[in-house]
């Protein structure tokens, strides 16, 4: 997706709105579709157990576009082998986060760890970035001013994380094996590069996705392209002030005939709900079918 001054310029006054719609939140409406595509993920599912473990690294790398090195966070699963090949977990977080909100707050290792003694998950890498992309790419201070820098975000991803990724880890290089998936400001990063990118990933998931989710019209100007994606995932919690972006993607997707899961959680804007978002999630990707 190339440079696009407004597109900039729009996520920053997107995000305003988004602070404003968390210290008022608008009323909530549920409609008919606005109900959970799955039961809740079971108790202790966020929970560490006996069980085998992946193997969480903090990695370096050189972004072009940014023009210094950034770090990622990289989950391998248990028993990974270096001689086999895998697809990856693209996972974003939200404006007040950095490439560890993830890992400090979600548990992402843990629940996956819980996943795959089960024999419930595709082995995957999750490869956790920073989102931020501008040289002091840190959570510090007035998060909200750093809004421009996540719209950038995309030629960090497109043109040297995922090309890292794949130089430094045994990864399967194409779309069926590429999946983007994010919470909040990073849900809207996921459904704006994800759905704009078809050619690059074929599993895409918003997890309460902010306003600087592009509008309808502008996330998906060919619906019919759309079509190609394995899952799209959109999901929100009831309670939650910014349910309102996620009903409108969900509204459009419908009308377009875009074939989408559509999940309404139990909860707000919380940890709890993206927790739950990514233990669905992540069992529906990579499946072979």
């Amino acid at each position: 997706m190339p440079y696009d001054v407004t597109m900039i310029v729009g996520t920053a006054l997107l995000v305003l709105a988004n602070l404003s719609m968390m210290q008022n939140p608008p009323q909530i409406t549920l409609g008919p579709d606005d109900k959970k595509a799955f039961p809740d993920a079971p108790k202790g599912f966020d929970q560490a157990r006996d069980v085998p473990k992946g193997e969480v690294k903090t990695v370096e790398y050189e972004s072009k576009s940014v023009g210094t090195r950034r770090k990622l966070v990289v989950y391998t699963p248990p028993a990974f082998d270096p001689t086999k090949k895998y697809p990856v977990l693209y996972l974003l977080h939200g404006i007040g986060g950095t490439e560890r909100e993830w890992l400090d707050n979600g548990a992402p290792n843990v629940i996956l760890d819980n996943l795959y003694s089960e024999g419930k998950l595709a082995p995957m890498i999750v490869v956790m970035p920073n989102g931020r992309a501008r040289a002091n790419d840190r959570a510090e201070g007035n998060v909200f001013e750093s809004a421009p820098a996540f719209g950038e975000f995309d030629k960090d991803l497109l043109g040297s994380v995922i090309p890292f990724v794949e130089a430094n880890y045994p990864v399967v290089a194409n779309r069926e094996n590429r999946a983007l998936a994010g919470l909040s400001m990073g849900g809207g990063q996921s459904l704006n590069f994800g759905l704009g990118n078809i050619d690059t990933f074929a599993y895409v998931g918003g997890f309460s996705s902010a306003p600087n989710t592009f509008p309808p019209a502008k996330l998906l100007p060919d619906p019919e392209k759309a079509k190609q994606l394995k899952v799209l995932f959109v999901s929100c919690g009831d309670q939650d002030g910014l349910m309102g972006i996620s009903q409108r993607t969900h509204a459009f997707l419908k009308e377009k005939s875009v074939p989408h899961i559509w999940h309404v959680d139990t909860g707000g804007h919380t940890w709890p709900v993206w927790k739950n978002d990514l233990y669905l999630f992540s069992q529906l990707i990579f499946k072979k079918s």
